[in-house]
């Protein structure tokens, strides 16, 4: 058992608070370790307020949804009455369920930012692996938060895009028709549906979101952060074991976030306020007519931050499946003709390469769709074992490598472009370009990411005042 600190006589009456709760709960340690003596790099820019304001939209979409929940009706012939119900009667309620449904939107925003920080600057390298993977799994349990929240309103789009969604796991081989049976709770999307993604949504995914959220922060105060550099501040301290290029996160970096928060908020607040549907992206139209089993919408479409992997989905045709079946063979020719490979490593990679074949021709193009749209988000989890650079950040790679990075933005972008405009001949041609440039960015990452030759990292971090 701890030694009980005692307050000295004679103190405030807040010290001595303290102190009872401190020999009782670690507050003040926890708050030295976390913050006041938490030392970050010196040299973090902008990219480094989006993990803050993600931590920020988190909290807001706690409040609110907890608000909603007072007043929303889990059933499929009451919820869409419930959703106008508060828009229209309960004070403020418009407000809430907006910062609600534009908080879903932002929050999407800020994390695609957040994770594109880290990929240009190389935070998913040793040793903070699990710093990146524990993000990665954040980012999954947003994804099945959001699509279990797009039904709950009940209209027509939320309905249609959960029934194509489901439908897809039927696709899946021998247990495809059980998994979506298991997943609508019916053999279509109805009340049991609404109940279960209600259930999931409130009480299920949030808790291990929670839990992921304080997995990450925990796992980054314990190697420490990245900085622009990717120079390891910790490899330099003082005598007092303080690091040199370090400077503590409070006051100076809770000063710098809450600057990003106000202009954040008063972006959020005039969408909030003058633009809520943002032109339909962040709330269809379509959403605001109630669900109707008997009548299709003429062209269904998953919100925005789901679009560059339903490209994906919809680009992966039986030519595309033919065309990775030729990629696989031309691989093996390369093997092959590479000196570098042993001859077991040749006709081990043979022997792969056929099975490969073998199963993308066995399995129709739906199947492999729906594998091509799980495997793009699961892919992001092997980020730190596929770049061998051997350096981190961007700052001192070749330059060249900073156009592959600016392609696969472009791609990323014009895929989630493509996944809100209805199909087309040209735009399934320019999905399944992005489609392989953004799987090949990530494969091929083992080999490209050595080529070139790296500029010198400093011992210390570059750092100019501003």
């Amino acid at each position: 058992m701890a030694e009980f600190k005692e307050a000295p006589a004679g103190a405030p009456i807040g010290e001595k608070l303290l102190t009872w709760v401190d020999n009782r709960f670690p507050a003040s340690k926890l708050y030295k370790e976390h913050l006041s003596e938490y030392y970050a790099p010196k040299n973090f820019n902008w990219w480094y307020i989006f993990g803050s304001l993600a931590l920020l939209v988190l909290v807001i979409q706690i409040v609110t949804g907890i608000f909603l929940v007072m007043h929303y009706k889990p059933d499929a012939a009451l919820a869409f009455a419930s959703v106008e119900y508060i828009m229209r009667d309960v004070p403020w309620g418009w407000l809430i369920r907006y910062m609600h449904s534009t908080g879903a939107s932002a929050f999407f925003v800020v994390v695609y930012l957040h994770m594109f920080r880290g990929l240009i600057y190389g935070s998913y390298r040793k040793p903070r692996e699990l710093v990146w993977i524990f993000g990665c799994g954040i980012f999954l349990c947003l994804m099945g938060e959001a699509f279990m929240g797009y039904l709950l309103p009940w209209g027509q789009m939320s309905y249609w895009g959960a029934q194509v969604i489901v439908n897809l796991f039927a696709a899946v081989p021998f247990v495809g028709e059980d998994l979506a049976l298991l997943i609508r709770g019916d053999f279509v999307v109805s009340d049991a549906t609404l109940n279960r993604f209600f259930s999931f949504h409130v009480i299920a995914i949030p808790l291990v979101l929670l839990g992921l959220v304080v997995a990450h922060i925990i796992a980054l105060h314990e190697v420490g952060s990245n900085n622009p550099d990717g120079v390891e501040i910790k490899a330099k301290k003082d005598a007092s074991g303080k690091p040199l290029d370090g400077i503590a996160f409070h006051p100076y970096y809770t000063v710098h976030d809450i600057f990003g928060v106000g202009l954040f908020l008063m972006v959020f607040t005039a969408i909030i306020f003058f633009a809520p549907e943002m032109g339909g992206y962040f709330l269809e139209y379509n959403n605001f007519i109630p669900a109707d089993p008997l009548k299709t919408p003429a062209h269904i479409a998953p919100v925005w931050y789901f679009t560059p992997y339903y490209s994906m989905l919809r680009a992966t045709t039986d030519p595309m499946v033919n065309v990775l079946v030729g990629l696989v063979g031309a691989a093996v020719v390369l093997a092959w003709l590479k000196s570098g490979f042993s001859t077991k490593g040749k006709i081990a990679a043979t022997v792969v390469a056929l099975v490969a074949m073998a199963l993308l021709k066995t399995f129709d193009a739906k199947f492999w769709g729906v594998v091509v749209m799980g495997g793009a988000v699961v892919i992001l989890f092997f980020l730190p074992w596929l770049d061998h650079s051997p350096v981190k950040s961007i700052r001192y790679r070749p330059d060249w490598h900073k156009y592959v990075y600016a392609v696969f933005v472009v791609f990323f972008l014009v895929l989630g472009y493509l996944g809100i405009k209805p199909p087309s001949d040209i735009g399934t041609l320019i999905a399944q370009i992005g489609t392989l440039f953004y799987f090949g960015f990530f494969l091929l990452m083992p080999w490209w990411s050595k080529l070139g030759t790296p500029k010198p990292v400093p011992d210390r971090v570059t750092f100019h005042a501003h």
